[in-house]
C-alpha cells in the first residue's frame, strides 16, 4: 500500500544504497572486449554471518532490496520526508588487481546509475549519486570524474576505504586535483579493507565478521592522518574529503592525539600551515551511521561537542542495511539548530543543492 507523502522535513541522507533488478542493467554497460570478465564484485571474505539487508526491504513486486525505486521512496524518501537522498554503489572495484577492468567496472555502474536512479527514476531530483572510481588506476579514475563532471545529478566521487596505500600519498593526488578543479567532494565507503590487493589497517587479518566490522574506523584514522600531514589540503585547498559509514566517536580523540604530536614534530612537516585539527571544519565531513550510542545520550552528546558535529557531521540512514538509523531514532533529542545542521545544512552546503 502506498504511503501518503510526508511533508519534506529537511532531511538530506548522505548515504543510500540501490541495486539493480539483474546483473544484466551493469552487463550491457561492460564494453564488448570485457564481458566475458563480467561479474558482479563483493567484499566475499567478510559476508554477514546473518542479515545484512532489512527483513522488510524486499519490494513487493519482486527484484533485489533497494532495486525499486517506488518501495524505496515508500520506504524511506516518503516515510520520512527526505529531501534527497545520495547513493553510493558499491561495485567493490578497488580490492581487484586487474585496474583497468576495475575502471571498466567502475565506469559500468557509473552508466547504469546515470540510465536509472539519476535519469529514469528521477522525475522530481531527489536522487543523487556518485561517481565510483578506482585508486589503483589513478588515470582512469581521473578520466571518469571528467567524464561526468558536470552532470546535475552526481555530486561526489566515491571510492573504497580499501586501498593499496593511505590515501595522502602522492600517487593519488591526480584525483584530488580534479575533485577540487570539479568542485566534487571525495568521499570513502568501508568495506573492502583487507580484501583482493586492499590493505588492512588492523594488525594481521580478522577471522570474524564483528572484527573486521568493529575495525573500519582505523582505516578511516588512516586516511585521515595521512591526507592531512602529507599536506593534502594545503595542496588542495578547495578540497572536501566526506568519511562515509566508518563511525564518529574517533574523530575527536585522533585529533587531540595529532595536534599533541604536532606541536613536537611540527619541523618535520613544514607545509602544514595549521594544527591538523584546525583543517577538518573546511575539509572534512563524516556520516552519521553507524552512531555510536553509549548506555547514556548525554555521552554521546558531548562527543558530538568535542567533534564539532555542528560543522562537521552529517545524517545518514545506511539504507536497506540491517543497521539502518531512523532519523527519528537515530539521535538523542538534539537542539534544533544542532539537529538542522546534522540533518540538513551540512550536507546541503557540501552538494550545493
Amino acid at each position: 500500500m502506498q504511503t501518503a507523502r510526508k511533508e519534506k522535513q529537511f532531511i538530506i541522507d548522505c548515504d543510500v544504497h540501490c541495486a539493480p533488478k539483474h546483473p544484466d542493467e551493469i552487463r550491457k554497460h561492460v564494453p564488448e572486449a570485457w564481458k566475458d570478465r563480467f561479474m558482479m564484485s563483493n567484499r566475499d571474505l567478510y559476508n554477514h554471518p546473518l542479515y545484512v539487508i532489512r527483513t522488510d526491504a524486499h519490494p513487493p513486486g519482486g527484484g533485489p532490496p533497494a532495486s525499486d525505486p517506488d518501495f524505496l521512496r515508500e520506504q524511506l524518501v516518503d516515510e520520512y520526508g527526505i529531501n534527497h537522498v545520495i547513493i553510493v554503489q558499491r561495485p567493490f572495484t578497488n580490492p581487484i588487481p586487474y585496474p583497468a577492468y576495475a575502471t571498466v567496472l567502475g565506469n559500468a555502474f557509473n552508466d547504469w546509475l546515470n540510465e536509472t536512479w539519476l535519469g529514469e527514476y528521477n522525475h522530481d531530483g531527489v536522487f543523487k549519486g556518485s561517481i565510483c572510481v578506482s585508486t589503483q588506476d589513478v588515470p582512469g579514475a581521473v578520466r571518469e570524474i571528467e567524464r561526468w563532471a558536470g552532470h546535475p545529478h552526481f555530486v561526489q566521487v566515491v571510492t573504497d576505504s580499501g586501498a593499496t596505500a593511505a590515501y595522502g600519498g602522492q600517487q593519488f593526488h591526480p584525483i584530488f586535483e580534479a575533485c577540487e578543479r570539479h568542485g566534487l567532494p571525495f568521499a570513502m565507503h568501508a568495506g573492502a579493507d583487507g580484501i583482493g590487493i586492499s590493505s588492512i589497517p588492523s594488525s594481521g587479518h580478522p577471522t570474524h565478521y564483528i572484527e573486521w566490522s568493529s575495525n573500519h574506523p582505523l582505516s578511516y584514522q588512516s586516511h585521515l592522518v595521512s591526507l592531512l600531514v602529507e599536506g593534502v589540503f594545503d595542496k588542495f585547498p578547495g578540497l572536501k574529503v566526506v568519511l562515509v559509514e566508518g563511525g564518529v566517536s574517533w574523530l575527536a580523540p585522533l585529533l587531540w592525539r595529532l595536534d599533541s604530536l604536532y606541536e613536537r614534530f611540527r619541523s618535520e612537516v613544514p607545509w602544514l600551515k595549521r594544527k591538523p585539527s584546525e583543517y577538518i571544519r573546511d575539509h572534512v565531513r563524516v556520516s552519521s551511521q553507524p552512531i555510536e550510542r553509549p548506555d547514556k545520550d548525554k555521552h554521546l552528546l558531548r562527543m558530538l561537542e568535542f567533534m564539532d558535529a555542528e560543522h562537521v557531521l552529517m545524517f545518514s540512514s545506511d539504507y536497506p542495511h540491517w543497521d539502518f538509523d531512523d532519523p527519528n531514532y537515530a539521535f538523542p533529542k538534539l537542539p534544533a539548530p544542532l539537529r538542522h545542521r546534522i540533518f540538513f545544512e551540512n550536507a546541503r552546503e557540501l552538494y550545493r543543492l
